[in-house]
């Protein structure tokens, strides 16, 4: 819990992927934003987020840097946390296609597939409705991205790939103060997805 009077801090994890491009657009949102490295850092947040990067070497990371079941255990008291494209992966129970040993943080029952539109070469980019964001549609760049392929019954899916090959494939998933997407919004200069992740943080402190 926080103080409404309080400065919000929401802190994205800073081992490994694009963590700058966050912190910048968490700043532009009027909270206060730090990079987690250590579990001392992340005891100081009300909120986290999961940048882009690359999945199998955050699951290493955590381990070495002694944050895999701090975050668990923040998750499992109801921590917001936001994971954008290896974010996304980082917050599902069940991953296809990762390392033997790759781990996860959990916390959302959904089903992702890494990579699941080809390599760095077929990044691509698309027009999506998010569901609670008002306006036009969310310009949402992938890169390297994961896919939903499954999600449970507890699991809100707030949008969808429309039209092309991949029509009707899920991209953006929110499950109690859990918030998944398989695209960069961070490099995209719309705030939006920051905002409505900064209202969940606000929300959850409430």
């Amino acid at each position: 819990m926080w103080n409404v009077n309080d400065d919000l801090i929401i802190g994205v994890f800073a081992l490994q992927g694009d963590s700058r491009e966050h912190l910048e657009a968490l700043a532009e949102c009027d909270v206060v934003a730090r990079p987690v490295r250590r579990p001392e850092e992340l005891a100081t947040v009300h909120g986290l987020v999961i940048p882009g990067g690359e999945s199998t070497t955050m699951s290493k990371l955590v381990g070495i840097f002694g944050l895999l079941d701090p975050i668990r255990e923040r998750i499992k008291g109801g921590m917001p946390v936001y994971g954008s494209c290896a974010g996304m992966i980082m917050l599902a129970d069940e991953v296809l296609d990762g390392r033997d040993d790759q781990v996860t943080f959990g916390g959302i029952d959904m089903v992702v597939r890494r990579n699941a539109f080809g390599r760095q070469v077929d990044s691509f980019e698309a027009d999506v409705d998010i569901e609670g964001l008002e306006g036009d549609p969310f310009h949402a760049v992938f890169i390297r991205a994961p896919k939903v392929e499954s999600v449970g019954e507890g699991v809100e899916v707030l949008a969808r790939i429309s039209g092309g090959e991949a029509d009707g494939t899920i991209v953006a998933v929110k499950q109690g103060n859990l918030l998944a997407t398989a695209f960069h919004p961070e490099l995209t200069g719309d705030l939006r997805v920051h905002s409505l992740f900064v209202d969940m943080v606000r929300a959850a402190g409430r």
